[in-house]
């Protein structure tokens, strides 16, 4: 495995990065903090899926559809979507910031038998490696940085040629902040208190005007609503609160 120096600055914001350290051991607990994203996971897999097929023309029938792609995931965190990514046949390379998120994704892929790349450090750094993938996926990252737009940048020099990127975030709305932040962290303690700024939550509009400034084209909005009758995520058109966005690299 490769070992990402991570860089100094703005790349990253070191109070989030060291609240998500303090959690590391914490990642694969399905009833623990990170229990959000392991019951969102179904939803951004089968957005990425979907997008991926639909752009690299691949057999949706496959067990392993992804197979032969190479896959960057920046702020991998444990690894919940870098796992999964690999088992649909993915070359995956997971980044994040937090050394012990990694030191955990990297325990957790040797006890499952998984062969998975992971790198502490940035997409600034990743991009700095000068390696290039199929596609980026930048899940639930976004608005846990200083400054979206070099974050965009970065991750998108990291795409190849007609590549792909793929990202979720939470738009920044009344309906969020009553549900994605005061609900989530103070009522219903889905996540630890002080987990999300809501001012850093970011538009669609914006995301995709992030998108377009790095030289990327979006092609799909989706948005994730959480149906707490069979407490399940699932797709649809609702944006007010969570969502996905995929934009495409240029050929040349």
């Amino acid at each position: 495995m490769s070992e990402i120096t991570q860089s100094q600055g703005g790349a990253i914001d070191a109070a989030d990065v060291a609240r998500f350290s303090a959690l590391a051991a914490e990642w694969w607990d399905p009833d623990g903090p990170f229990r959000p994203l392991h019951r969102i996971n179904p939803c951004r897999l089968q957005f990425i899926r979907a997008r991926a097929e639909e752009h690299f023309g691949l057999d949706a029938k496959s067990l392993h559809p992804l197979a032969g792609l190479r896959v960057a995931d920046i702020g991998c965190g444990g690894g919940l979507l870098s796992e999964p990514l690999a088992r649909l046949g993915a070359r995956v390379t997971g980044v994040d910031a937090s050394a012990e998120g990694i030191a955990a994704a990297r325990l957790h892929a040797r006890e499952v038998g998984l062969e998975i790349d992971y790198r502490h450090g940035t997409a600034e750094d990743l991009a700095a490696g000068g390696e290039r993938f199929d596609m980026v996926v930048a899940m639930e990252i976004i608005e846990h940085v200083p400054d979206p737009q070099g974050f965009v940048t970065a991750a998108a020099a990291s795409i190849a040629p007609g590549g792909l990127f793929l990202g979720a975030t939470l738009n920044r709305t009344m309906k969020s902040l009553a549900l994605a932040k005061v609900a989530a962290e103070y009522i219903l303690r889905w996540v630890p208190a002080g987990t999300h700024d809501w001012r850093h939550f970011l538009k669609p509009s914006e995301f995709a005007r992030l998108l377009r400034h790095a030289g990327l084209s979006v092609t799909c909005l989706q948005g994730m609503s959480y149906d707490i009758i069979h407490d399940r995520w699932t797709l649809g058109e609702d944006l007010d609160i969570n969502y996905m966005i995929a934009a495409v690299k240029p050929s040349s």
